[in-house]
């Protein structure tokens, strides 16, 4: 495994918080000058949280791990905390949800395939372990030091799940001022929706908290990483690592992924971009990529690719139809880091055919396979029609939320069949309308698929 994917020349600086700050991560740390400094003469533990709650990371996880790959880059010890004990609970922050509660197995799963994941991003020293704690009161230790320059990987359910709750809310709850909670902007948002902040919640501040404490008094992790989102708890965090065991700990937050308009990147139609090629393929990722918006172009060439900020300025520089080169190389970069450079030029190879007219990278293009018994349907007097609505059919291949959505695709002319645009929603899909290679489906310019019969 090749983990040295930056570059020597990725920037001018030599201390890694001058360059997170160059690429425009850092939004806050709760003392600049101080983490700055602590950054630069010292090689320091610090953790970022991953919450289990699905069994694969997705592309807003993908921020956390390129900035830990920064770190490890400058000689930093990064700590994965993977949340099998906080999991339990769910982070209500930038949520106006209640986060569904899981079993310990699915929560177990997940936590063994985030790791396999970090696998391919970080090295690990997989002999370290965390050892100890059985309570509040009996701290634990690691069973060594970290080898230079690698990463750790903790589950938080190791100190969580012994803790005895009385004993819990005596020694740790007595330091937090429900007041002063319920001012943080990750509860107002929950308290303002239906249902409310459940108790069960808000404890969930009261856990991240205490994961700091842990981390710091058994094992020396000084500094806290998260999502901007994570303010109010890297602040619970720090605060009670210097009340209970008097040391001085920091936090830093970062931006989220989000586009010129404030939303939220990485949601496609049919849910997260998710960083595993069996739920989100590399032409798909890639083509996420490629179809971002102008305004963005910059922003995610500077925090999700390795090349140096002239580079990222240049590209950024471009304009009209020249800005798609600059595309075409952030979808490349992205998904080379992701997928693997094999990967990330045959989703290239494939884009560039299906949407500058050449057949050879077809091959390439995303398969979805459908069953021949699916593409039956009926009329309003339940007799047989001999083929599925291409509306319907277009809504089963996920290229479109509803069939109403495809009925507008196709009134609009924005759907072609193997080359041909079809302009009559009443158009039946039939088994024998597929070639032996599958069926090529075009909804606009750029989505297409293979549709094949299994």
């Amino acid at each position: 495994m090749n983990y040295n994917l930056i570059p020597d020349n990725v920037s001018k600086f030599d201390n890694v918080y001058d360059v997170l700050k160059e690429r425009g991560f850092i939004e806050q740390s709760t003392d600049e000058e101080k983490v700055r400094e602590l950054l630069q003469n010292e090689k320091v533990k610090f953790y970022i949280g991953f919450d289990p709650t699905a069994d694969c990371l997705h592309v807003g996880h993908f921020m956390q791990v390129i900035i830990m790959m920064y770190m490890q880059k400058f000689g930093h010890t990064p700590v994965v905390l993977i949340g099998g004990g906080t999991g339990m609970v769910g982070d209500p922050s930038g949520r106006t949800d209640m986060r569904q509660v899981m079993d310990i197995e699915t929560i177990e799963h997940n936590c063994e395939q985030f790791k396999k994941l970090f696998d391919q991003f970080l090295e690990f020293d997989e002999e370290w372990k965390y050892e100890g704690n059985e309570g509040v009161y009996t701290p634990g230790h690691e069973n060594k030091t970290p080898e230079p320059g690698k990463a750790i990987a903790v589950n938080n359910a190791r100190w969580l799940r012994p803790l005895n709750y009385i004993d819990f809310l005596r020694e740790i709850g007595s330091l937090f001022n429900i007041n002063t909670m319920l001012r943080a902007e990750c509860f107002k948002q929950r308290m303002d929706r239906e249902g409310g902040l459940t108790m069960f919640e808000l404890n969930y501040m009261l856990m991240q908290s205490y994961d700091f404490m842990v981390m710091a008094r058994d094992f020396g992790v000084k500094i806290q990483f998260g999502g901007n989102d994570q303010w109010s708890n890297i602040i619970g965090g720090v605060d009670l690592t210097r009340k209970k065991v008097g040391k001085e700990v920091y936090g830093m937050t970062f931006s989220l992924l989000t586009n010129s308009e404030g939303k939220k990147m990485g949601k496609t139609q049919k849910g997260a971009l998710w960083l595993s090629p069996e739920k989100t393929s590399p032409y798909e990722f890639y083509q996420y990529w490629r179809n971002v918006g102008d305004a963005d172009v910059e922003k995610c060439l500077r925090m999700l690719t390795f090349l140096p900020m002239d580079e990222v300025k240049r590209l950024a520089s471009l304009k009209d139809q020249e800005i798609n080169k600059a595309k075409e190389i952030l979808a490349f970069e992205v998904t080379k880091l992701v997928h693997g450079e094999e990967e990330a030029a045959k989703a290239q190879e494939a884009a560039r055919a299906a949407f500058g007219g050449a057949g050879g990278g077809m091959a390439n293009l995303p398969v979805v396979e459908i069953e021949t018994d699916a593409l039956q349907s009926t009329d309003k007097e339940g007799n047989q029609l001999g083929g599925l609505g291409v509306a319907a059919f277009l809504t089963k291949l996920g290229l479109t939320g509803s069939n109403r959505d495809a009925m507008d695709v196709i009134r609009q002319g924005g759907l072609k069949i193997d080359g041909e645009k079809i302009t009559d929603p009443k158009t039946l899909i039939k088994a024998d309308s597929f070639k032996e290679d599958g069926m090529l489906v075009e909804k606009g310019k750029k989505k297409k698929v293979i549709a094949k019969l299994k």
